[in-house]
């Protein structure tokens, strides 16, 4: 881990890999966008000029596989789903990226970078297609993933026109049905690490900060950009963040294994803060297994914060911004540690409560103001105005509601504990008759209202 110290003074650029647009996004998707933010938002409380970039993967042998079996266009199906992400990303409280470029709109860039790299030796051009010689740059090949020179394998198809199975694709050749653009090696479309090299430089320059995405991307997308874009002369990324998956049952959460949790149907089941504490909780680096139980801890979590926030407001009046505590700060200056930046705000918490009920409103309101600052850090403020749609009638009904089922589902757990099933079978039975339907699961019990 190294101290943080941008390429220009009071500037910090950040290139995120965004989304490939294929489908509808799930909580996997959406995870690395909402660390990325916090990050941007705590350099920004530090004073910062943050211009963070997150690319749009448009085109894509993925979206066009798909687009042709839904028998659409492939530009409408990118644009249907880039949507998608955008609205997910807004509803869960990113702020908007400087800037939001998609691969179709920067081919004139990647073409330059192509023709930089073959000028060099480092690219050459057969059939149609143009690779990047991996034996070429050998020297650097491999720093940051640590792949082998003799181990490397891209995962790509063979071709006739490879010079080194270990060479990877910058340009493909056109084929019959497929879009393509212009190159002077031949009609044809981009490769996905040649996309994210041009957008990023073309953005940010030559060099810059930060560049983050997922833990997957780092062999072979990360690394082939890296040694695409200094082979080619550029300075690029000087620090490197990956954050890790959301998975279930142990594995990488993604479309191709059906186990995901989409965003519209999670917000469906909780509200968006929620679901964003659920997700910026954790540190960024650590994986997070996906559970309902797991979920509805964070739900209440994120609860006890809202309603102390809105207690304190009622029993001393507004409550406005306050300072950051110092163990909050370092917490953050650690590698982005929200697991420890959140425990401060749930101490501060405790602290408060103490104080109000002491009497001590002044203390109170204070301590509030920290946690209101804190939190607006993590995206979590409760009194924002990102998130006053979630502060409705339907929230506060169901908020008590799962206080009281909490309560009465503790009392089965005792009950169930002493082997009193008697009481712990009325409970149950209680439950039932108003409409709340309880399943035992290794992780303790969980209720959902049942349909009707």
């Amino acid at each position: 881990m190294r101290e943080f110290h941008p390429r220009l003074a009071g500037v910090a650029s950040i290139y995120v890999c965004g989304a490939t647009v294929q489908g509808v996004p799930h909580i996997g998707h959406v995870r690395g966008g909402l660390n990325y933010d916090v990050l941007r938002r705590w350099l920004v409380h530090n004073g910062y000029d943050v211009r963070l970039v997150r690319n749009v993967t448009d085109i894509d042998d993925k979206i066009l596989t798909k687009a042709a079996d839904a028998g659409r266009p492939w530009w409408e199906w990118a644009t249907a789903h880039e949507r998608a992400f955008e609205s997910a990303f807004d509803r869960l409280g990113c702020l908007p990226p400087s800037a939001l470029p998609r691969a179709t709109g920067h081919i004139t860039q990647m073409i330059e970078l192509m023709q930089r790299l073959i000028d060099k030796g480092h690219a050459y051009a057969a059939g149609g297609d143009v690779y990047f010689s991996v034996a070429s740059y050998a020297e650097h090949y491999g720093r940051l993933s640590g792949q082998r020179l003799d181990e490397v394998q891209q995962g790509e198809s063979t071709a006739s026109g490879k010079r080194d199975p270990r060479d990877f694709t910058l340009w493909k050749a056109a084929k019959p049905g497929e879009p393509s653009w212009p190159t002077p090696w031949g009609d044809g479309r981009p490769g996905w690490h040649l996309e994210c090299s041009a957008m990023s430089t073309y953005y940010l320059g030559s060099e810059f900060d930060i560049h983050g995405g997922g833990l997957d991307l780092v062999f072979p997308h990360h690394e082939n950009e890296l040694a695409q874009s200094t082979a080619a002369g550029d300075g690029f990324a000087r620090y490197w963040m990956h954050n890790a998956w959301v998975t279930m049952s142990g594995e990488k959460m993604s479309k191709s294994l059906g186990n995901t949790v989409a965003i519209p149907a999670i917000l469906q089941r909780a509200a968006a803060p929620e679901i964003r504490y659920y997700l910026v909780a954790p540190h960024y680096r650590s994986t997070i297994e996906y559970s309902e139980p797991a979920l509805a801890e964070a739900i209440s979590a994120y609860r006890r914060i809202d309603s102390f926030v809105n207690r304190v407001r009622q029993r001393t009046g507004e409550v406005g911004h306050g300072t950051v505590p110092a163990e909050f700060a370092a917490a953050m200056d650690d590698d982005l540690s929200t697991p420890q930046a959140i425990a401060v705000v749930h101490n501060a918490i405790r602290e408060s409560n103490a104080a109000l009920d002491r009497g001590d409103d002044r203390a109170a309101n204070e301590a509030a103001a920290s946690v209101r600052t804190m939190t607006d850090i993590l995206g979590l403020d409760p009194l924002s105005e990102q998130w006053a749609d979630t502060r409705g009638a339907d929230d506060a009904a169901h908020h008590a509601l799962s206080e009281l089922v909490g309560s009465m589902l503790q009392q089965r757990q005792q009950a169930r504990a002493e082997r009193d099933f008697a009481t712990a079978d009325a409970v149950r039975d209680r439950l039932q008759a108003c409409g709340i339907a309880v399943e035992d699961t290794p992780d303790g019990p969980l209720w959902t209202l049942k349909d009707g």
